[in-house]
């Protein structure tokens, strides 16, 4: 499997694919957070604390990492090589594990950069004043498994059809049900509304961002992942009967 997660990073760094994935998060974060007037931005909000970020950033991923994704498996089916890399002696598991660390490893080394932002807003704090690490940190905690999140589902899409495009918009539309659908659909939900929020992604990613990490949000992220990328295995088993 190791060898495998290299191939894939070592295929995204090959080409401009890695490069233009960090540059465009990055570029995108900096506009709205230092440059566009705006409620992302961080120097009109009058508090000094990078919050607008974690409010920006799962909506980039939402597109972000359906483009990263998207090439997974769609790209091995078309091109008839998912076959050939069936016959290696790796387990169908492993595979798919490969190609999901190596799109989370890819985004979260474009989130690294972001850190920049911490450092700059807490030097900015006025004398006396508390900068929220617990909150910061926690939020960056809550990150790191919304990416797992969205790149599970990702590479899950990838296995529904050999268009990248059509596998790019399935993944985003999943993606966006889980982030917002769930939530804003539990605001009609009544007395089921409680639990129809706690199936979605931002009800445990904003729990995350309080600075307290709770077992139950942590269960959430590592359930959510396991169950798609144990949906895509059980399409590549289907796919190679």
């Amino acid at each position: 499997m190791n060898a495998l997660l290299l191939r894939e990073i070592k295929s995204f760094f090959g080409s401009l694919t890695g490069y233009l994935v960090i540059a465009v998060f990055l570029v995108l974060n900096g506009l709205f957070l230092w440059v566009f007037d705006g409620n992302y931005n961080i120097l009109q909000g009058g508090y000094a604390d990078v919050f607008p970020f974690f409010n920006l950033a799962p909506w980039i991923l939402i597109f972000l990492i359906p483009a990263v994704t998207m090439k997974s498996f769609s790209e091995e089916i078309k091109q008839g090589t998912l076959e050939l890399l069936l016959t290696k002696p790796l387990s169908i598991r492993e595979i798919v594990l490969g190609k999901f660390l190596g799109a989370f490893v890819l985004i979260v080394l474009a989130i690294i950069p972001t850190l920049t932002y911490v450092w700059v807003v807490a030097d900015l704090s006025l004398s006396g004043t508390q900068f929220d690490w617990g909150s910061t940190w926690g939020s960056y905690f809550g990150l790191l498994f919304l990416i797992g999140a969205y790149t599970a589902i990702g590479v899950f899409a990838s296995t529904l059809s050999e268009n990248q495009i059509v596998s790019f918009i399935i993944a985003v539309a999943l993606c966006f049900l889980f982030f917002v659908g769930l939530d804003e659909w539990s605001k009609i939900g009544g007395s089921w509304s409680g639990l129809i929020a706690s199936f979605g992604i931002n009800a445990h990613f904003k729990s995350m961002g309080r600075g307290v990490l709770d077992t139950r949000d942590i269960l959430y992220f590592l359930s959510f992942s396991a169950f798609f990328l144990s949906a895509t295995v059980f399409k590549i088993k289907s796919i190679k009967k």
